[in-house]
């Protein structure tokens, strides 16, 4: 059933075909208003300022476009690598954290413009739609909600059409078979020859990272520096996190280093086939997890793996706002006071490897550890720890 009489609604808009079609449909639709917002989070290649006009040229009232790459990397991704967040071990929860730091603008922009509800692009079938309604009703339970795509049931070619008859201009890009949603954290693509799993993703679908066949024959050493658990100087210069990401992106991805290949268990219980490059976030993490383990405790790090483990499922879940993650994340930035030093990787054809680490509050002692003359560990005690 439709929402009753709405005037105003907030579109999140991408610029892509749907959230294009969408502008067109709610106002056929519902007779309402459009206001669309567009977040910069990142995404490589993108002309905002071309965005925001379209969305004014289809017939939106305003168009909102804001610069949130240094939020989301401070509020929202510093979280994930703290937690070493990775959903099912392999996804570093690229577009799913992205997806909260737009609930978040998109209900501050709806009470800005008086908007009666907010409009998103999320299929029934995929984890966004939780993400957003979940997100967006947890601050403000009030507002309506508009899921257009849920209720229209357009193929894509019906898609085309619509915009063709509406005079909504088609990118060369959206007649390619996939779907991609890109940011600072990742790029993920689905559809398309990927939906059978036993294909191989086709070079074309990989942008921020270079096929590892064709990525250099030398290897590139790079070296991270942490404090408190968040990543700070790159390569012995301190850098904002948002552009240490954007840098490593680069340097990472021109090695092949984070293309991620694997099957998935949606919010909504289907199985999907994703395909993710995410250069920055596989290095860091990796960097990350070794560091923690340098300075902490055998037992810290045997538990932390399991509030890791919770943490990235209730992240991937549509449970941000969930006073769960509040008390997860406590023991989680307790654990990375310690978490400070430097990280060296080695970024080679598609691998990244842990080469050194130092810090001032590794527990490692070379003295105890060492088998050569002049080591302290007192070996006879052994034998009554084993019995």
């Amino acid at each position: 059933a439709k929402p009753s009489k709405i005037d105003t609604v907030v579109l999140l808009y991408s610029g892509g075909l749907d959230t294009s079609v969408m502008v067109k449909y709610i106002q056929e639709e519902y007779g309402a208003d459009v206001v669309t917002l567009t977040l910069d989070l990142g995404q490589p290649g993108v002309d905002l300022e071309k965005t925001k006009q379209k969305a004014l040229d289809i017939g939106a009232e305003d168009a909102y476009v804001i610069d949130a790459k240094q939020e989301f990397a401070e509020d929202f991704i510093a979280k994930s690598i703290k937690a070493n967040g990775l959903y099912q071990g392999e996804y570093p929860l690229s577009t799913a954290i992205a997806r909260y730091v737009v609930c978040e603008k998109v209900v501050e922009i709806a009470d800005e413009v008086d908007a009666d509800a907010v409009a998103h692009g999320a299929t029934g079938k995929g984890n966004d739609q939780v993400r957003f309604e979940a997100g967006i009703l947890s601050l403000d339970p009030d507002i309506k909600l508009l899921a257009p795509v849920r209720e229209w049931s357009m193929t894509r070619d019906k898609e085309l059409e619509y915009a063709e008859k509406h005079g909504i201009p088609v990118e060369a890009s959206e007649e390619l078979p996939y779907s991609t949603d890109e940011n600072l954290w990742g790029k993920s693509s689905e559809c398309g020859p990927l939906e059978d799993p036993s294909n191989e993703p086709p070079e074309e679908v990989f942008e921020f990272v270079t096929y590892p066949e064709n990525a250099p024959e030398e290897p590139e050493y790079v070296e991270i520096e942490f404090e408190a658990g968040v990543p700070k100087g790159l390569n012995g210069e301190e850098l904002p996190l948002h552009q240490l990401i954007e840098e490593l992106n680069s340097l990472a991805g021109k090695h092949g280093v984070g293309i991620i290949d694997m099957m998935e268990d949606r919010v909504v219980g289907l199985k999907s086939r994703e395909v993710y490059e995410c250069p920055a976030a596989v290095t860091l993490i990796e960097a990350h997890q070794e560091l923690e383990k340098f300075v902490s405790t055998k037992h810290e790090n045997q538990f932390k793996q399991s509030v890791d483990q919770k943490w990235a499922e209730y992240a991937y879940n549509g449970l941000w706002f969930d006073p769960v993650l509040d008390h997860l994340e406590g023991f989680i930035d307790s654990m990375n006071k310690n978490v400070s030093g430097t990280v060296e990787l080695k970024l080679y054809k598609g691998s990244v490897q842990v080469t050194g680490r130092k810090s001032e509050e590794a527990l490692y002692d070379h003295d105890l550890a060492s088998y050569e003359e002049g080591e302290t560990f007192n070996q006879e005690a052994s034998p009554g720890f084993i019995q």
